[in-house]
């Protein structure tokens, strides 16, 4: 025997050559008496693999071991790992019957070390086919949710009794009142930001009256319901992704429909009522901040309060009052639809909350521009 080294009570190496070595267990193998000796048995495992031989044989003697537990069999199988791994023969013997079956129970060991595969080098046209791929299965459940999303809404006009009312508070006051802060900050920010800078091209015109009545209109129309769906995805449907989402991961939703209870009807519907119900509210209240900010700051031009009040009353109409409501309701479906719908999609492992979440956030910012890009298009057609 050429050396001996890292023994102890429970375990000890034993290098016979470059060729051979003999792993000896005794007594108990357990956490705690494995805690000193593994990292050391696997060091000298490791430096033994590396010395340059032909082939390298390792016996493990577990003739004396009297108990062995989880922790035992995982200290077996990381050595086992090492040598298949170095392709070098390994070879337990003396083991007692009684733990036979705790071993075998994770045999062959490949499949709890999976080998390393190298990330695929696809080309222009693979990737772009797989995108595609991608998107058009998105673009199908997207369509699918919103069907079934269609249809369970015209069943809670139906029977209201049966809505989750108390849910439906719940996610009002998520997504309204706890919104109400941040809405009226961003609102009177962009309110001062569009009167300032509107003021410095009006003023080449000498039409800075004319400053108050023109931003509050695009505030009245686009920028007022705008500005109130994308702080309400970047709030709400993250929150509803990632409650939903870490139930599906909890399967308490699998838990749900085990007791004959419908997920759509059960966690969608009153989340969904809740954002059609917030959103024009918290519109009309990010309007009426911005237009105040943009008074507020013409008074900085010498352009008294009243002034500006008195031509925003002679420019702005009802119907675009209504048209931006009318839109804020379809973003208040589209931000706490898709946030569910990520939930619901959420998958498994410690990652996925947060992926259903990031996917809710931008999937909601997408479809917002997309249905503003549809009903402005409508807008100039219907003229509304």
């Amino acid at each position: 025997m050429l050396k001996t080294k890292n023994q102890s009570s429970n375990a000890t190496w034993h290098l016979y050559s470059p060729a051979l070595a003999k792993l000896e267990l005794q007594g108990i193998l357990n956490i705690h008496a494995l805690q000193d000796c593994w990292r050391k048995i696997r060091n000298a495992q490791d430096e033994w693999l590396q010395l340059s031989a032909t082939s390298q044989h390792l016996e493990i003697d577990a003739s004396k071991v009297t108990y062995l537990d989880g922790a035992g069999v995982a200290f077996l199988i990381d050595v086992q790992h090492a040598q298949v791994k170095a392709q070098r023969e390994i070879k337990i013997v003396g083991l007692a019957e009684r733990f036979q079956p705790l071993l075998k129970q994770f045999e062959p060991i490949e499949k709890f070390f999976p080998k390393d595969t190298a990330p695929s080098n696809d080309g222009f046209i693979v990737s772009l086919g797989k995108t595609t791929a991608n998107i058009l299965e998105d673009a199908k459940l997207l369509i699918t949710f919103i069907g079934r999303l269609l249809s369970d809404l015209v069943w809670a006009i139906s029977n209201l009794e049966k809505v989750r009312w108390q849910d439906f508070v719940v996610a009002a006051v998520q997504a309204g009142i706890a919104a109400i802060p941040i809405i009226a900050l961003v609102s009177f920010l962009i309110g001062v930001i569009l009167a300032f800078q509107s003021a410095v091209g009006m003023r080449q015109f000498g039409a800075q009256s004319f400053v108050a009545p023109i931003v509050s209109l695009g505030i009245f129309r686009e920028l007022g319901p705008l500005i109130t769906a994308i702080l309400l995805a970047g709030r709400s449907s993250a929150a509803f992704a990632a409650e939903i989402g870490t139930m599906k991961v909890n399967n308490e939703v699998d838990a749900l429909t085990t007791a004959g209870l419908n997920p759509m009807r059960f966690l969608v519907i009153p989340r969904v009522l809740a954002g059609i119900l917030v959103a024009p509210i918290l519109t009309i209240f990010a309007n009426l901040i911005s237009v105040f900010a943009v008074c507020f700051t013409m008074t900085a031009y010498k352009i008294p309060f009243i002034a500006s009040y008195n031509g925003l009353l002679n420019t702005i109409h009802l119907n675009d009052i209504f048209s931006g409501l009318l839109k804020s309701i379809l973003f208040g479906i589209v931000i706490s639809g898709v946030g569910c719908m990520r939930g619901m999609q959420t998958g498994t492992g410690a990652a996925a909350v947060g992926i259903a979440t990031t996917r809710a956030v931008v999937s909601s910012i997408v479809m917002i521009v997309v249905v503003d890009g549809i009903f402005a298009y409508i807008s100039t057609k219907t003229g509304f």
